[in-house]
């Protein structure tokens, strides 16, 4: 690290406030920061539904709740109300809008730094071109160049991306959480416990239920496992069909209806997390748990770009075949999936 000027920015916000995965995949960026800049003092703007996570992450100094949009003016005006008596010298805004970037202005944040992207850019006056679009990259890799671009106009330069995992709780505790969900299930301590999350929250083309139970029923391994069926609030239906198709399968439900940490605190006791791309794969990836995911070949959408933060080794993904339609997951053959995944994971 190489730093010439002598005054950085002491107090930064950096605004990532749209879905779970989106922040989860924003980490790597705060990390990045406090470790050039230890000593600032490190805001994030979120959405309420995402601030459980925010407040875990160690490089995050204060968590701001985005007020709910009400249009344009009178919700830029009521975020720069908030943002304002705050201070802040810097605005990194990782995804921005209209209403955040003219929020940042009128809040008089001295230095506003977006993505050089839609019409909200007009309201910033740093600017970074990526063309996300084209997604020849991974979203958490865009957030490091805009960060990497924060540095060098402050003349720090950084070389190594921070290391997974960005997310970890106390592991006594996740071994006596685990121990009493093993309990409560009746699961043999020596068992393996494999997290299959068939919900997406609405926001990635997923894998049919049918196609999860064929998935689960093909998977090999040189111990006894037993399927862990996730669910989110909204996520129930989905869930209980696929525990309806595994009669023959040691599987349990589990429903997480006590906020985002505790479901969190679950998937780090997973020893596999497979899913679609969805919040949850995210947060498994944060926590450098093993994961398999399914991903679409839409350009927006691919597993180059919303590849999760864990460890080369412990990520897997499956995409539709060249020849078919970006969108048709009904093309993925499942049963070859399962092959896969028992040989990189469970045949060992």
């Amino acid at each position: 690290m190489n730093r010439s000027d002598p005054k950085p920015p002491k107090k930064i916000l950096i605004i990532r406030n749209d879905k779970l995965g989106d922040f989860m995949l924003a980490m790597p960026g705060f990390v990045l920061l406090k470790m050039a800049l230890p000593n600032i003092h490190l805001s994030a703007l979120v959405p309420s539904y995402t601030a459980d996570m925010a407040e875990l992450c160690p490089a995050i100094d204060r968590v701001l709740i985005d007020p709910a949009p009400r249009g344009l003016w009178p919700s830029a005006f009521t975020l720069a109300r908030m943002i304002r008596k705050e201070n802040f010298d810097a605005m990194l805004t990782l995804f921005s809008t209209s209403r955040v970037g003219l929020g940042g202005l009128l809040a008089g944040i001295p230095y506003r730094l977006a993505p050089a992207s839609k019409f909200a850019q007009i309201f910033y006056n740093h600017r970074l071109v990526q063309r996300r679009s084209r997604s020849e990259k991974s979203e958490f890799q865009y957030n490091l160049d805009l960060i990497r671009y924060f540095l060098k106009s402050q003349n720090i330069q950084m070389t190594a991306d921070p290391a997974p995992p960005f997310l970890r709780f106390d592991e006594r505790g996740t071994a006596q959480l685990k121990e009493s969900f093993c309990l409560l299930h009746a699961i043999p301590p020596n068992q393996g416990l494999i997290f299959i999350h068939p919900g997406s929250g609405g926001s990635a083309t997923n894998l049919s239920i049918e196609q999860f139970a064929k998935l689960v029923i093909n998977l090999r391994s040189t111990r006894q496992q037993t399927i862990v069926v996730t669910a989110g609030p909204n996520e129930l239906e989905q869930a209980e069909a696929l525990c309806k198709q595994l009669v023959d399968i040691p599987h349990l439900l589990y429903h997480s209806t006590s906020g985002l940490r505790l479901f969190a605190e679950h998937i780090q006791f997973a020893d596999l997390f497979i899913s679609g791309s969805t919040g949850p794969l995210h947060i498994a990836g944060a926590l450098d748990v093993p994961t398999v995911a399914f991903y679409t070949r839409r350009r927006s959408a691919t597993a180059i770009r919303w590849q999760t933060l864990n460890s080369p080794a412990r990520r897997l993904s499956f995409s539709p075949p060249e020849e078919v339609h970006t969108e048709d997951m009904q093309s993925i053959d499942v049963k070859e999936a399962a092959r896969v995944i028992s040989t990189k994971y469970l045949l060992v």
